[in-house]
C-alpha cells in the first residue's frame, strides 16, 4: 500500500489496519518483543494515534483478537442441533487457519512469561464471545428445552473443540466435514444423552 493510501485511511478502516498489523507483528516477533512502534510501522499509522486509543500493546491485541473471534449463531428455531454443532465446529476449523488463531497460540505458548495477559485474553476474548465454539449452541438448545441443561457440563462443552484440536495435531490437517459430523454423532450427541 502506498504511503498516501495509508495516510488517507480513517475510522474503521484505520482501526482494522492497526488490528491486522498488531496480530501480524505478534506472529512475527512474539509477545515479548511486541511494541507500539512495530505496530505503528507495520500499519503505517502514527504511534501517537495508537497511544490515543490504546494504553499498551496488550489492550490493542485484546481488542484486535476480540474483533476477529467468531461466534456461532444457532438456528433461531432450535430445530437442527446436529447441524448447528457441525457448523460451530466448522467455524472453529476456519478460525484456526487465521492469523488471529496463530496469535492466540503464541500468547498461550508464552503464558508462563505473561500469565496475567493470557488470563485477560481468555476472559476478554473467549468468554466475551461465548467461551467455547459449541457452548453457545448447547446453551441455546438447553434454554429452549431441547436438551437437558444438566448435561451441558464443562466437559461436554469442551468435547468438540478438544477433538478438533486432537485431530489437527495428529494429522497435521483440519478435519473434513465428515470428521466433524463424526465428532458430533459419536461424542457430543451421546454425551448429551441423544442418539443420531
Amino acid at each position: 500500500m502506498s504511503e498516501s493510501a495509508k495516510s488517507r485511511r480513517r475510522g474503521a478502516e484505520l482501526v482494522n489496519a492497526i488490528h491486522e498489523a498488531a496480530i501480524d507483528e505478534l506472529n512475527e516477533v512474539g509477545i515479548g518483543r511486541l511494541t507500539m512502534e512495530g505496530i505503528a510501522r507495520r500499519s503505517g499509522a502514527a504511534k501517537t494515534s495508537l497511544y490515543r486509543r490504546w494504553p499498551d500493546t496488550h489492550a490493542l491485541l485484546i481488542e484486535a483478537l476480540r474483533e476477529r473471534m467468531p461466534q456461532e449463531t444457532p438456528s433461531p428455531g432450535a430445530d437442527d442441533l446436529r447441524g448447528d454443532l457441525i457448523a460451530a465446529l466448522q467455524l472453529l476449523c476456519d478460525w484456526m487457519m487465521t492469523p488471529a488463531a496463530r496469535a492466540v497460540s503464541a500468547i498461550v505458548a508464552g503464558s508462563g512469561a505473561h500469565p496475567e495477559f493470557t488470563k485477560r485474553v481468555f476472559e476478554e476474548v473467549f468468554e466475551a464471545k461465548g467461551s467455547r465454539f459449541t457452548l453457545t449452541v448447547l446453551r441455546h438448545y438447553a434454554d429452549r428445552g431441547e436438551i437437558d441443561p444438566e448435561r451441558v457440563t464443562p466437559v461436554v462443552a469442551d468435547i468438540g473443540e478438544a477433538l478438533v484440536f486432537k485431530f489437527s495435531m495428529d494429522r497435521f490437517a483440519m478435519p473434513a466435514e465428515s470428521d466433524l459430523a463424526a465428532i458430533v454423532d459419536e461424542a457430543i450427541l451421546p454425551a448429551l444423552g441423544l442418539g443420531r
